[in-house]
């Protein structure tokens, strides 16, 4: 019954999209910020512990902060958008709501993989680069050809590790900025069994929701484990 419902068969795609977009703006963000900060020389352990601090905001609270923000009516951020022709209005609009709990559930989780992209980094054979150095390799291509390729298993680690937080981590952004709406917009898995299960009082609906989402994440943890200790050897 549960996936003959159209209606969870549409949170079910906009959970796996909403995952998605949650694991590259967290990633991409942090693998960028991870090497600047390491070609830094002086002030690095300032710089880093900025970048950390937000790992330390309660999910509820990350939300009311994006939120404030990007309120329509007091939002700074919504007020500069205004000015560019844009009616901001997450409260009405689904896509604006989206983007804002997206934005807000990567920019969280940012601070967690940079430490571990950091460390990665560190951990990469100075010698490698050097010999490359002088090979003539540029910065960009010594990145590509040897910097990822030796971060492609934290890579995985993380991006298995950030959709595993956007599937179950995210509630309590969801449910301080938008409550899973407007009009369901914003209604992701971990919201749906919450909803059904505390304001529809459909308890079996809900259990069996929670059964799906089990599956899930033992499903990711056995790739994880499977796959995340491949390395890349020269």
């Amino acid at each position: 019954e549960l996936f003959a419902d159209p209606d969870y068969v549409k949170t079910l795609i906009r959970t796996l999209i909403f995952s998605s977009a949650v694991a590259l703006s967290a990633l991409i963000p942090a693998l960028i910020l991870a090497v600047m900060c390491e070609r830094v020389v002086r002030g690095a352990t300032f710089y880093r512990t900025l970048i950390v601090l937000p790992y330390a905001v309660a999910p509820a609270v990350a939300g009311v902060l994006w939120l404030f923000m990007f309120s329509p009516s007091v939002g700074i951020v919504a007020y500069g958008l205004k000015k560019l022709g844009m009616n901001w209005n997450p409260r009405l609009d689904g896509d604006h709501a989206m983007a804002l709990i997206i934005m807000a559930a990567a920019w969280k989780q940012i601070s967690y993989n940079f430490l571990f992209f950091l460390a990665g980094l560190q951990s990469i054979p100075k010698a490698l680069l050097e010999a490359a150095a002088i090979d003539g390799a540029s910065n960009w291509k010594r990145f590509w050809t040897i910097t990822f390729p030796l971060l492609s298993p934290t890579t995985f680690f993380l991006l298995v590790v950030n959709i595993v937080y956007a599937f179950f981590d995210t509630f309590g952004i969801i449910d301080a900025v938008t409550s899973g709406g407007p009009a369901k917009a914003t209604e992701v898995l971990v919201y749906k069994v919450y909803y059904d299960g505390v304001h529809a009082l459909n308890i079996g609906s809900s259990a069996a929701q929670s059964v799906v989402l089990m599956v899930i994440v033992i499903a990711l943890t056995a790739i994880q484990f499977r796959y995340v200790e491949r390395k890349v050897h020269y």
